[in-house]
């Protein structure tokens, strides 16, 4: 069979589709009689039984033909092509060139692969599929493979993949899913989290027996961690968290249900005044939705520091909203065993330029007590976040993190450091409707007494679990030094708060 060659000297694409038997009524219809032809856009099937039943025909197989095909040509046509067109044009080509290249690539290879494929009289794939396998091959390189789909669907909130079949998603609404499978076997989910490591923007993060577990930033800011060999199966599972608000404001939350009214006021009023903040709350409770909302009430020429496991906050991606932000991440070690940096060192290094706050993305172990330093030695108005319960618990936490340290503090001499250092606790909960994140409480760190950090809750969690004042809980000093920075004392005399204002 032989096509009028075309302008890249390759046969056209040829949009045949595989005539398959249908089953009707528990047997197979028979197909065409021999000298009829197929349908129009089909191809021929294998010939029949002895007793008049056609072959099935292996679709896998089809697709998985073509899949290789086109990852065999792309892995040796895209390299050559990219490097003529860099001496062609004497720069680099862009990660949208590339794409584009590796588009004409596939193209041409889809019409080659056809045409072999009607030689040797096997089936093709039809339109459908070979568009998807195409895009399949293309995010295997450019994006995320099967994890594409997922992430270009804005309404997935959450991706666990326990196994690379056993797929769940949460979406932003509260619904819970079973999607399609995001690999083909283990080794290949294996392979897409190793690739998505070595490429990761900030610096290459292993991913092998070595070190099993992986935590970093995708490129669209959502957050990966991915375990291999160590859960039942010895699979590789992963787990992907979506910040639905890269930029957010205190109105923004307002406006979702987060706080209300007051409650706007007042953390405004917080952040102004440059008092530590620490945020709890669990997981996916919007802890760093809110501190970003915090840190956007700060003055733009502050200079800011923070300090992550893995980048996440992005504080520095906006100019116009903090135009002096240094980002520092944890650094894993590499494969000798050297050359880690934890969170403890990097906040240690962070007060050494110059901060006038410093944020760390979540405390987690023994960088609670360098933090506290900071925040009792002049960098006021510094923030963190924390795991917790509840706004009472965090202080336990604490402790429990500060007794890791080198320092090894005894509890009074931890909760001494703590009382000093952090001014208010807020903690976020999910509402009533379980989808809703709402502050539920606020409380305010009045001292230490031996084993026992003292605090006044101030915002207390009422039926519907969403924060309503306290009448006289804060402190008369503390409330002063609110005022003075505009924030009005009425906003805490509404013992109902002001949800529904």
């Amino acid at each position: 069979m032989t096509y009028p060659p075309n302008g890249n000297g390759f046969p056209p694409p040829v949009p045949l589709r595989p005539y398959l038997p249908h089953q009707q009524h528990g047997g197979w219809q028979q197909s065409p009689p021999p000298h009829q032809p197929p349908p129009p856009g089909y191809a021929a099937v294998p010939a029949p039984h002895a007793d008049g039943a056609p072959e099935p025909v292996d679709l896998s197989a089809t697709a998985g033909r073509l899949r290789q095909h086109l990852r065999d040509t792309l892995g040796t046509e895209l390299p050559q092509r990219v490097e003529a067109q860099q001496r062609r044009t004497g720069a680099p080509v862009s990660r949208e060139a590339r794409r584009q290249l590796a588009q004409e690539i596939l193209n041409d290879a889809v019409a080659v692969h056809t045409e072999r494929e009607l030689d040797a009289d096997r089936p093709l794939v039809d339109g459908p599929v070979e568009q998807q396998v195409i895009r399949e091959v293309i995010n295997e390189l450019f994006g995320m493979a099967g994890l594409q789909p997922l992430l270009d669907d804005t309404s997935v909130e959450t991706i666990n993949a326990n196994r690379f079949d056993r797929v769940f998603v949460q979406y932003n609404d509260g619904r819970r899913a079973q999607v399609a499978p995001i690999a083909s076997s283990n080794e290949e989910l294996t392979d897409l989290v190793r690739l998505l490591a070595a490429r990761a923007s900030s610096q290459e993060r292993r991913f092998d027996q070595g070190s099993p577990a992986v935590n970093l930033q995708l490129p669209g800011g959502e957050r990966l961690f991915a375990v291999m060999a160590l859960t039942a199966g010895g699979v590789t599972s992963l787990s992907i968290r979506r910040h639905g608000y890269l930029t957010v404001t205190l109105p923004e939350l307002r406006s979702k249900g987060t706080i209300d009214a007051g409650l706007q006021e007042f953390l405004r009023a917080l952040v102004r005044a440059r008092k530590n903040v620490l945020i709890t709350g669990g997981t996916g409770a919007g802890k760093t939705t809110l501190l970003r909302a915090l840190a956007a009430e700060m003055d733009p020429m502050e200079r800011i520091v923070t300090i992550e496991d893995a980048f996440e906050l992005g504080l520095e991606l906006d100019p116009d909203i903090h135009a002096d932000v240094t980002a520092f991440q944890a650094r894993e070690a590499n494969i000798e065993g050297e050359g880690a940096i934890s969170q403890s060192e990097l906040v240690r290094w962070g007060l050494r330029m110059s901060p006038d706050r410093v944020i760390v993305g979540e405390i987690r172990g023994p960088e609670v007590i360098p933090m506290c330093n900071a925040m009792s030695q002049g960098n006021d108005g510094s923030m963190a976040t924390l795991h917790a319960s509840s706004s009472r618990i965090a202080f336990t936490r604490l402790a429990s993190y500060a007794a890791q340290g080198v320092e090894r503090l005894p509890l009074e001499a931890t909760n001494l450091l703590v009382a000093s250092a952090v001014h208010f606790v807020v903690h976020l909960a999910r509402g009533t409707d379980r989808t809703t994140r709402v502050v539920s409480s606020i409380r305010e760190v009045v001292g230490a007494d031996g084993p026992q950090v003292v605090s006044n809750e101030i915002y207390r969690p009422a039926s519907d679990r969403r924060a309503h004042p306290v009448a006289g809980a804060l402190r008369t000093d503390t409330l002063d030094d609110l005022v003075d920075v505009g924030f009005d004392p009425a906003a805490l005399e509404r013992p109902e708060g002001w949800w529904a204002s």
